[in-house]
Parts: structure tokens; sequence; C-alpha cells
């Protein structure tokens, strides 16, 4: 393993801060709505909505933010970004403090969060493939923010309950101080590598290079988006499907909930680390880890199907996660290694707006199913794991080196006389 190059690694830090506070902007309300709910005296619907519109409004602001980050700079984006989010936490915050009919302000709040929310986290991803040069620093980079972003999961719902044990409305309050610290990281350390020959790109002309690229990349693309898609869906789904299972079938509440949801997170935070620390630039590693982890996922929540036993089905949940940890540092690294600088922050954004989605799909379809059955849930879910397992193995196909140096020479000549500099390092072909 070759280690990180040395001058970047404050950077690296400082931007992984940047997906924790995401995280945590969003999953640590989880299991604070109950108590959300009576204090606001509202419905499950609306509490939902406190969730929901943070989701919705990112999946629709996300693509615009990286076209914004190609064209004007990944910083000029993140910061102002972080403080819309930390203006979105503190209106909700001060609203639940001070107002009587507090809810709406509450959801103006969360929107306004949301769309910082768009352009902070997805806009960190092409951030580090432009910092690093080595394609092995690129993947153990990415590999390290997506642990930041799997190790907010586990953190959430430990810190969500915690803080709500002083006063229920302290998680929206503690945002703004959160975004803060990254704000000043962020503007401190990171240094973004200036490229003199970068040009502002026409929107006509972006488009039609969108459509060269899904022309020519599509295939692998589309399985990426959508694998990563459903692996946000299974995270999503089954922690909502836990977390009500805990308190409605055994009565396990507050800190201890929190905990006990942590750790099928815990499994997916440490197996991406160390996936994204080996995987380097070998692509074909990549796509077999990405297979292995979903045939693992199917496995396990296939195996959650049959079990009603607590203990066997956070297990089977932990070997999920695990699978899941395999499967997000592959696709991170696949998708920011093949495609262009020009085109990576949108093409990133467009990713990151699906995962979203099935961020968004999750707990919603899986209460649905949940009336239905436990095995409703657990057989629909494995289902989406079997179909990402057969987009890894045949969608999915890294070139030979002499594929790869045909491709580029093919890309370069497409794109000849636009005066925009072109990856010599595709993805997949």
């Amino acid at each position: 393993m070759i280690a990180l190059q040395a001058n970047k690694k404050l950077d690296l830090v400082s931007l992984a801060s940047i997906p924790l506070i995401m995280t945590l902007g969003n999953s640590m309300l989880i299991p604070v709505l109950p108590e959300m709910e009576r204090q606001l005296k509202i419905g499950s619907l609306q509490v939902s909505m406190i969730i929901t519109v943070y989701s919705v409004v990112a999946i629709f602001l996300i693509p615009v933010a990286g076209y914004m980050s190609d064209q004007y700079g990944r910083k000029k984006i993140i910061i102002p970004s972080l403080i819309i989010t930390a203006i979105g936490g503190l209106v909700s915050g001060l609203a639940a403090w001070f107002l009587k009919d507090s809810y709406w302000v509450i959801l103006i709040g969360r929107l306004l969060q949301g769309i910082g929310a768009a352009g902070a986290f997805p806009i960190v991803l092409p951030l580090v493939g432009d910092m690093f040069k080595s394609d092995d620093d690129v993947s153990q980079g990415l590999g390290i923010i997506e642990t930041a972003n799997t190790f907010g999961k586990v953190l959430s719902p430990i810190l969500g309950a915690t803080l709500a044990l002083v006063v229920w409305y302290l998680p929206f309050l503690s945002i703004p101080v959160f975004c803060l610290v990254s704000v000043v990281l962020v503007a401190w350390l990171v240094k973004v590598p200036r490229r003199a020959d970068q040009k502002k790109v026409k929107f006509r002309e972006f488009l039609s290079s969108m459509k060269q690229i899904f022309a020519q990349k599509g295939r692998w693309l589309v399985a990426i988006f959508t694998i990563g898609g459903i692996s946000m869906f299974v995270i999503f789904g089954s922690m909502f499907y836990l977390s009500s299972k805990l308190e409605d079938d055994f009565h396990i509440k507050g800190v201890l909930k929190g905990l006990i949801l942590a750790i099928p997170l815990l499994a997916l935070c440490i197996t991406s680390f160390i996936t994204g620390k080996y995987i380097q630039d070998n692509k074909r590693l990549m796509k077999w880890l990405s297979f292995t982890g979903c045939v693992v996922q199917t496995a396990a929540i296939t195996a959650g199907a049959t079990v009603d036993n607590i203990y066997l089905l956070v297990s089977a949940l932990f070997l999920g996660g695990a699978g899941i940890g395999l499967v997000l540092p592959c696709l991170d690294s696949l998708i920011t290694g093949g495609i262009d600088k020009e085109e990576r922050g949108t093409v990133t954004s467009l990713y990151s707006s699906v995962r979203y989605i099935g961020v968004a799909a999750g707990p919603p379809a899986v209460s649905l199913l949940s009336k239905v059955s436990h095995q409703a849930v657990f057989y629909s879910i494995s289902g989406l794991c079997a179909i990402s397992a057969v987009l890894s193995l045949f969608a999915i196909k890294p070139g030979t080196n002499a594929q790869k140096t045909e491709n580029v020479q093919h890309f370069d000549s497409v794109h000849r006389g636009t005066g925009r500099s072109k990856s010599t390092k595709p993805g997949p072909a």
C-alpha cells in the first residue's frame, strides 16, 4: 500500500469533515422524530417531512451545484453551501426554541439545509480527484471520505439521542457549530490546484459534452449510479425498519437504541475504510470487490428474512453493512477516475443525486412493506441487492491498458479543437 501524498493529509481531513457533518445534519434527527412529533403536536406524515424535505431539495440541486463547481471552482461552491447549511440549522433550532407553532418554520430551515447539502458533500468527491495526481492517492482519499460519511451514520443515532436528552431541538442548534468548524478547516487548509487553462463552458456545450460522455460510458455509469442508489436504499430502509422494530417490538429507546442501530453501520464504516486504503487504482479489483459486496448484501438480507430474533437480525444487518462497505469506495473511485476533470463535478453530482433518491425512498418504501410482513421487507431489499450484483458483474468491465489507451485516443479525437485538455485515465470500458 502506498502512503498518501504527505502535504495533502490536512486537506483531506478538512474535506472529510464535510460528509460527516452533512450526514449528522440529517441522520441524527431520526431517533428524535417521535419526540418531535409529541412536542410539535403533529402526525407521523408531517414529522417525516422534516427528513424528506432535506433529501428532496438536495436531489434536484446537486447537479446544478456540480455544474457550477466545474465552472467556478470547488471551494467557491462548498464554503457558501456550508454557511447556508448552518443558517438552516439555526432557523430550525431557534424556531423550535422560541415559536409556539414552529413546524412550518422548521421546515423552511430544513429546506435551507438541503440547499446547502447539495453544494457541499457532492462537490467533495471531484475535489479529491482534483487534488491528487496519483490514482492510488485518489482511491485512498475517496475511501477516507466515504469512511467519514459512514462514520457519520454510525455516530448519528447515538449523538442525536444524546443531544435530545438535554432538549429535543438541540440537534438543530448543533449543526451551525459543526458547519462553522468545517468552514474554517476548508478555508484555511484545503488548497485547490490551479488550472490556468480552465475555461468557462457554455451550457449548450456542457449538455453536448454530457451526451458524449454517456454515449461512450453510459453502460458503466448507469450501472454505478443504480448500485449507489440501491446501496443507500438498503442502508436507510433497513435502519428505519430496525429502529421501528427495536421500539415497537422490544421497547428499546433512547441512547441504547442508538447504540444498537450503530452496530451495522460500524461494519459499513470499518469495511469502507479498509477497502479505500487497499484498492489503489486497480479497477479490476474494484469491480470484483463491488460484485462481492453486492453478493454479501444479498445473502445477508435474505438471511434476515428468515429470522425474527433480534440478535440474529442485527447480525444479518451487520454482515450486510460490511458488504455495502466493500461497494461504496469502489464506486467512488471508478466514477471519479473515469471522468475528465472538466465534467467530474457534474457527473459525480449526478451520482450523488441518485444516492439521495435511495435515501429518500428507503424509509417510506419499507414502511409500506412492513405493513405486509417482515419477509416482504427483507425479500424486496434482497431482490434489489441481487440486481446490484448482476449490474456489477456484467456492466462494469475494466479494460486492458491497451484498450484504455485506445479509448483515450478516441475520446481526445472527439473533443479535439475544444480547447479543453482531457484526462488520460479513463474508467471502465
